[in-house]
C-alpha cells in the first residue's frame, strides 16, 4: 500500500489529535457529530503538536474514529469501564482523558488494520500533548490492558 493511500504518520497523528479534540468538544458542548466534524474539516492546521496542532490531518481517519466512537460508544464505554477502578468509572475521568480512551478503544476494538502498539503509542503521545506524566502513564496502562484483551495474538512472542 502506498504512503499516499495510507496517510503519512504525521497526518495520522494529526487525525488522532483532532479526533480527541472533536470528541472532547462534543462531550462538553453536546454538539452534534456532523456539526463538529464540519468545523474540523474546515479548520486550518498548525505545525506544533504540543500546542494542540500537528500539521495537516488525515481527515478520513479523523472522521472514521469520531463517527465510530459515536456509533459504538455503548460497546466501548463498558469495555473500558471493566479496566478501570470501580470507584473511578469512565464518566468520572477528566473529559480529555475520556476522549483519548474512547478514540483509542475504537481503534483497538474496531480497526484491526491499525496495529495495537501503534494505536497505543499514538494516543499516549496525544495524552503527552495535554498532560504531565501521570495521565499518559494511566492511558498507556489502560490501553495496553485493552489491547492485550482484544488482540492477544499481537502480543505473543
Amino acid at each position: 500500500m502506498s504512503e499516499k493511500r495510507r496517510g503519512k504518520p504525521v497526518e495520522r497523528a494529526a487525525a488522532r489529535l483532532g479526533a480527541v479534540q472533536a470528541l472532547y468538544q462534543m462531550d462538553l458542548s453536546g454538539s452534534d457529530v456532523g456539526e463538529t466534524l464540519a468545523q474540523f474539516s474546515s479548520r486550518a492546521a498548525g505545525e506544533n503538536f504540543d500546542d494542540g496542532d500537528c500539521g495537516e490531518a488525515d481527515y478520513k481517519h479523523l472522521r472514521e474514529v469520531v463517527d465510530g466512537v459515536v456509533r459504538e460508544q455503548k460497546t466501548i464505554d463498558p469495555q473500558v469501564d471493566q479496566l478501570l477502578d470501580k470507584t473511578w468509572p469512565l464518566h468520572r475521568l477528566d473529559s480529555t482523558v475520556r476522549a483519548i480512551l474512547r478514540a483509542a478503544a475504537y481503534e483497538l476494538m474496531f480497526m484491526a488494520r491499525v496495529p495495537a502498539r501503534v494505536a497505543i503509542s499514538e494516543y499516549v503521545d496525544v495524552a503527552d500533548a495535554f498532560f504531565g506524566e501521570d495521565e499518559p502513564r494511566f492511558v498507556n496502562g489502560v490501553l495496553d490492558r485493552l489491547a492485550r484483551l482484544r488482540r492477544p495474538e499481537e502480543f505473543k512472542a
